[in-house]
């Protein structure tokens, strides 16, 4: 569960900051699982916010649905599921009358997590 969750975290990275720099989930770090437990651990989120793909400039766009089309389904679940079991995510989310079925990808840097919706 540990390597799921950190591949979750790492599923889109740097989006952020507007750099199209994407990291696919399956596979993509070759650190151990004692590195990535504790670089999970570590990290600590100050805030949340929620980002609704189609707001995205068209290029970080495209990336981000290549990248959505080449994750696992298993790996979107493992990524919900770990949305729901943080509080603070779910309670953004619900806020903004969405909920974890709508995140496709998540990004975390300097303490600030994004959650990339897709809405009908």
């Amino acid at each position: 569960m540990t390597m799921r969750s950190f591949t979750a975290s790492v599923i889109v990275a740097a989006l952020s900051l507007g750099t199209p720099a994407l990291v696919q989930a399956q596979g993509a770090s070759s650190q151990s699982d004692t590195e990535q437990s504790s670089t999970q651990s570590s990290t600590v989120i100050r805030s949340i916010q929620v980002v609704d793909v189609k707001e995205l400039q068209p290029a970080v766009r495209a990336k981000v649905d290549e990248l959505v089309a080449h994750t696992s389904e298993t790996d979107i679940q493992s990524l919900r599921q770990s949305i729901d079991a943080t509080p603070q995510a779910a309670s953004v989310l619900k806020a903004k009358g969405l909920s974890s079925a709508q995140v496709v990808a998540i990004n975390i840097v300097d303490g600030v997590l994004t959650m990339f919706t897709k809405t009908a």
